[in-house]
């Protein structure tokens, strides 16, 4: 294994300039296992000095990296990969600990990361950049991808491996140098990445990490003068702060926010399918996932049938620890997020919506020191209500009955949201047209609302996010800028617009 990243036992280190160090502060936090109140470890809780360190390192090592070839980039990142796919196990379950996802998907978060790593790895030999005809003769013109140089990478607490891999992997394969931040709630598993990159030989100061929140430490890069760039998943009320507080020094920024995402079954449905689809949409990570589905939009002839069916598999999901192989459905990440859940019921009531099932916390037995939510389906739900509105983040799903599909498609694109939309049908018309209407970054059809794949952009439309894409080639125009080149040899001067 690596270099040993904690000291004692469980107080882990940041990891700066290829070194693991404690925060000057001297001050720490506690990561604990949501399931079961356990403690996890402990962790550096830094501030600003630690920060104006983190980002020196990576300015220092900023011009060898960018001038390192970029197949030799991937070619650590094809190492970063095979390490990360040895040890997929152990950190699959270090993330349920962490993150309370049951195990079958914590092994999946890790798998995106093999999975990004490897996908990146082959852009080292393409990061393509243009040649273009010149409107003069004998003069060349072509255009090549730079590295931005310090990338702030701030990333959310549900997928701490995965979402890390998509924005470090993306920007060091660009010749860019990196401070991750992780969320305060699972900074253990970005820190067993990083013990990954570590371990495959990256070159100092190329990734940081720095643990802490997002007051001391996320802020602080994102107004460092010395990052260009800043990438960052979470909350939309924290992503308008962020972009502000780039836009005061020209930062580039991409932000991935929230989503109210819906599924839509029209009549035709296969209705053993759609309940599949919908159950893993809905309460797959506990409902927490930005493409989650919370929204079920059903055509009025088909709605009794499936609200039948889904109520029973509903009322059927096991609540447990994520490591026990009989679990269905983990906690919600910690008690605030419990209350927070809890508290939508009561608007949900105040606004004429029914509980079916569900609708509180799960205390019994051994679900009582952990933050569980039993899960929960609402009917007579309507489209402008705020369980039909805002994010919830929970396992608790929303049921709208409308009575066709281009109604269907309305309240689909009727929220601030615009991330993921999926529709279940046989009619190859109204699927088409629900391709083409839908007003979502990612269309699923005849599947759930979550699933997205490395090799396609991922983002959504107004307010999910600025228009930016994470993962598939869209990763590499964020954390790249354009440099076009003109080479004259012709032997006297010839000017463009001009001389033509």
């Amino acid at each position: 294994m690596s270099t040993l990243s904690s000291v004692p036992t469980s107080t882990y280190l940041n990891y700066i300039g290829g070194e693991w160090i404690a925060a000057a502060s001297g001050q720490i936090s506690e990561d604990r296992d949501p399931a079961s109140g356990e403690l996890i470890g402990r962790f550096q809780a830094s501030g600003q000095e630690d920060v104006d360190r983190a980002v020196a390192a990576a300015r220092a090592a900023f011009d060898g990296w960018r001038r390192t070839p970029a197949p030799k980039r991937g070619e650590m990142l094809y190492r970063v990969g095979t390490l990360l796919a040895e040890r997929k196990e152990e950190i699959a379950r270090l993330l349920t600990r962490e993150m309370g996802k049951v195990l079958v998907e914590a092994r999946g978060d890790v798998q995106e990361g093999i999975d990004m790593a490897y996908y990146m790895a082959g852009e080292g030999r393409r990061l393509f950049g243009a040649i273009v005809p010149s409107e003069l003769p004998n003069k060349a013109a072509y255009g090549v991808r730079e590295p931005l140089g310090v990338v702030a990478c701030i990333t959310p607490w549900n997928f701490p491996v995965a979402i890390p891999s998509w924005k470090t992997m993306a920007a060091l394969i660009a010749g860019n140098t990196v401070v991750l931040k992780p969320a305060t709630d699972t900074p253990l598993s970005a820190l067993k990445l990083v013990e990954v990159f570590h371990d495959a030989g990256l070159p100092p100061g190329v990734l940081n990490l720095v643990t802490g929140s997002g007051a001391a430490v996320g802020m602080p890069l994102v107004r460092h003068p010395d990052v260009a760039a800043v990438s960052f998943t979470g909350s939309n009320d924290v992503g308008r702060e962020v972009n502000v507080e780039a836009a005061r020094t020209l930062k580039r920024v991409t932000l991935e926010l929230g989503g109210k995402n819906a599924i839509i079954v029209m009549d035709d449905a296969d209705l053993d399918l759609a309940v599949d689809g919908i159950l893993w949409s809905a309460f797959g990570t506990t409902g927490q996932r930005c493409t989650a589905c919370s929204r079920l939009i059903v055509q009025r002839g088909i709605r009794p049938a499936l609200e039948e069916r889904l109520l029973e598999r509903v009322k059927g999901l096991r609540l447990g620890h994520g490591l026990e192989a009989e679990t269905d459905v983990g906690p919600v990440i910690n008690r605030a997020q419990l209350d927070r859940i809890h508290g939508y019921m009561q608007v949900a009531r105040d606004d004429g919506a029914r509980i079916l099932c569900g609708g509180e916390p799960a205390a019994d037995g051994a679900l009582a020191s952990g933050s569980f939510f039993k899960p929960t389906l609402l009917g007579a739900v309507r489209p402008e209500m705020r369980v039909a509105q805002e994010e919830i983040f929970g396992p608790v799903l929303s049921l709208i009955e409308v009575e066709t599909l281009d109604e269907a498609i309305a309240v689909n694109n009727g929220t601030k949201y615009g991330l993921s939309s999926s529709i279940f049908t046989r009619d190859i018309n109204a699927a088409q047209t629900a391709m083409r209407d839908l007003a979502s970054g990612i269309v699923y059809v005849n599947a759930g609302t979550i699933g997205a794949e490395i090799q396609l952009p991922f983002g959504g439309t107004r307010g999910t996010g600025n228009g930016h894409r994470e993962a598939g080639l869209g990763a590499l125009e964020f954390f790249t800028e354009w440099k076009a080149i003109y080479v004259d040899y012709s032997g006297r001067l010839q000017r463009a617009q001009i001389d033509v």
